[in-house]
């Protein structure tokens, strides 16, 4: 991983101020202000001073790509490693510090290879602070407390450190070569591509995880031959939840906005959380970043990021014709049937008479076109969750009937039960002109970085198989703790444990579980996404004050560090099976119509796919007095979960 300085500690101390900061400056690819120039400085003294005598290696402005920043100072001393952040001139230690540290120090722990047994300390230096102690305290993961300290208190937790904690001698240099294999959050990997940084820096580099690279460059191969020989072609990208495809489509179309500017490259989504997410959070990067107002980073960042509906709406007068020779279009299995399409465009725009799929009138749309463009399509499975969502069939039935010319790029795992269940679908796929190609497929879940195995068991508890749940549960849970619980504030308590410096939690929900507000959990009461996915921890709107619940219209394509699923009787097992219902007016109604059936048991999937880290179901009691809520509609749910494998809260 790259710094911007390395030197053993002993010859750091040797060189001159003058010479360190040149080092640093000539390393700084962006314009050096006078602010910073100072700050170095001023570090550089401290350091000397505090580090005079200790024996190993120090970095300087040492790079956390996940995060697109960078941290002051990392000592490595005794095989002890110690997280730094400067607060040049400072007298306190700002909540918001002490989590940049503290993240800081998790990101190494979590995917720096060289670090995952190693005890790590962050440090926190306030300058002009008095110190706030240095008492060590140590997590499971041995990542300790952050540690705040004026600057003359740096060497003392430093050798505080090195008297309690198992060491050893260590060579810094195979350290820090040892590999570095993140897995960003969306919200992180869009900040970092639209700053015009490759997808290889942010995603992971293990042999057992799908290149997201390979998928990138297979689609930019695409997109030249297409350019080349003016061609219009078209992608289908599939992937289990969680492998990147999102990932994948914001590489395509930041690598394309950035290199080739004449083409327009634009991601597309239906998803409108995720739209508003994704624009709120690089709006907010680039304004920070770059010094410019929001509004002018939110217009800028709407050439990027559009909602697909919008982009749709636009182009209904036949003679406007795109500009965009790239689209990426994300979760295009949801979107409409000519039905769906067609009652909303004459309720809402008051076209009759509109008798095309989206699918169709979107590649209609792109067929406008001289020459040349590509389509780029994200299929997930299993992630329908709304009435109207064609599925991949509208797809291939418009390609076939009415854009036969078009050249078509797939995957083969396009023609999985999960992604094509009718077998129209299947004999189109089955065509000769359908390529296939297997780098179009991302096969391994990146979502949870302690498991990729957590997509799978929560299919198999889906599925209402529970022994095949209960064999994989052993191995999920040695790094990815799932449990169960029916104390709702018990919930609240272990995310509130669980979740260390920035790491998000929230409560999710069914947007059926109706009488959750008996607990307090209000599914109508809708969040605003940006608001509950972005703000920190003193804003009673966001996520961290487990107040308000987010359904899985809200989280779908996004995700969090830890989170409580809280079960209603709208999906529950009746001791074989799952039963699937529907509140309505003052009682629950049994849904039997397959395809409402298939919405519920999906939307259940995406609320148990969000967390990273780890998740708490919490199946409320019931009330025996309430014929809406007896507790026979959740004991046998809470059951069925037992016999998959999952444990009891207070038994963790």
């Amino acid at each position: 991983m790259p710094s911007y300085l390395h030197l053993p500690i002993s010859e750091f101390g040797a060189k001159s101020d003058d010479e360190l900061l040149g080092v640093l400056a000539s390393r700084h690819h962006h314009a050096l202000e006078h602010e910073q120039r100072g700050a170095w400085l001023e570090e550089i003294r401290i350091l000397k001073t505090e580090l005079l005598g200790l024996s190993g290696n120090v970095f300087l402005e040492y790079a956390i790509p996940r995060m697109g920043k960078r941290a002051d100072v990392l000592i490595f001393s005794s095989g002890l490693i110690f997280v730094v952040e400067f607060k040049v001139h400072a007298r306190t230690f700002d909540r918001a510090a002490i989590d940049q540290v503290h993240d800081y120090a998790l990101d190494l722990k979590n995917f720096h290879r060289g670090s995952h047994d190693r005890p790590i300390v962050p440090i926190l230096v306030s300058t002009r602070a008095f110190s706030g102690g240095e008492q060590i305290e140590m997590a499971a993961d041995l990542v300790a407390a952050p540690i705040c300290v004026g600057e003359s208190g740096l060497r003392s937790a430093i050798d505080n450190a090195l008297s309690l904690l198992p060491h050893s001698d260590s060579d810094a240099a195979s350290w820090d070569a040892s590999g570095y294999a993140p897995t960003p959050t969306i919200v992180e990997a869009a900040q970092v591509l639209y700053s015009r940084h490759d997808v290889r820096e942010i995603s992971r580099s293990d042999a057992g995880a799908i290149n997201l690279a390979a998928t990138s460059d297979r689609i930019a191969a695409v997109i030249e031959r297409s350019k080349a020989l003016g061609r219009k072609s078209i992608c289908f990208v599939t992937g289990v939840p969680g492998a990147g495809k999102t990932l994948a489509g914001l590489n395509i179309a930041a690598k394309r906005q950035a290199g080739h500017e004449d083409e327009h490259a634009v991601f597309l989504s239906g998803n409108g959380p995720l739209v508003d997410v994704l624009r709120e959070a690089l709006a907010r990067d680039q304004a920070d970043r770059e010094g410019i107002s929001k509004s002018e980073a939110s217009r800028r960042v709407r050439s990027f990021v559009q909602n697909i509906h919008h982009f749709r709406d636009a182009y209904l007068d036949p003679v406007q014709v795109p500009i965009e020779r790239v689209v990426v279009f994300d979760e295009a299995q949801r979107a409409w049937t000519r039905e769906q399409a067609s009652k909303f465009m004459q309720q809402k725009r008051g076209l009759a008479g509109f008798s095309q799929s989206e699918p169709e009138f979107l590649i209609s749309v792109m067929d406008r076109v001289q020459t040349w463009c590509v389509i780029v399509c994200l299929i997930g499975g299993g992630q329908e969750i709304n009435t109207g969502e064609a599925g991949i069939l509208e797809w291939l039935e418009a390609l076939c009937a009415h854009f036969p010319a078009r050249d078509i790029y797939a995957s083969a795992t396009l023609q999985d039960r999960s992604y094509s269940v009718e077998p129209r679908a299947l004999d189109l796929l089955g065509r000769p002109e359908v390529r296939q190609v297997p780098e179009l497929h991302l096969a391994t879940s990146m979502r949870s970085f302690r498991s990729e195995t957590v997509s799978e068991l929560v299919a198999a508890i889906l599925e209402g198989n529970a022994s095949t749940a209960r064999e994989m549960f052993t191995s999920v849970s040695e790094r990815y703790p799932i449990h169960v619980t029916r104390d709702l504030s018990e919930a609240r308590q272990w995310l509130r444990t669980k979740a260390r410096g920035r790491e998000r939690f929230g409560l999710l929900a069914s947007s059926g579980a109706h009488r959750l507000r008996a607990e307090g959990i209000y599914v109508k009461a809708a969040v605003d996404p940006p608001t509950w996915f972005l703000n920190d921890h003193t804003d009673v709107r966001s996520s961290y004050y487990l107040e308000e619940v987010a359904t899985e219209f809200d989280v779908q394509g996004l995700e969090l560090d830890w989170t409580c699923t809280c079960w209603d009787a709208d999906l529950r097992h009746d001791g074989s099976q799952w039963t699937h219902h529907s509140f309505r007016g003052t009682s629950w109604q049994k849904v039997n119509a397959e395809t409402r059936q298939s919405y519920l048991i999906n939307a259940y999937r995406v609320l148990l796919t969000r967390a990273r880290q780890g998740l708490v179901i919490f199946v409320p009691r019931g009330n025996p007095n309430d014929p809406t809520r007896p507790p026979a509609y959740y004991d046998d749910t809470f059951a069925y979960l037992l016999a998959c494998g999952l444990q009891p809260l207070q038994e963790s």
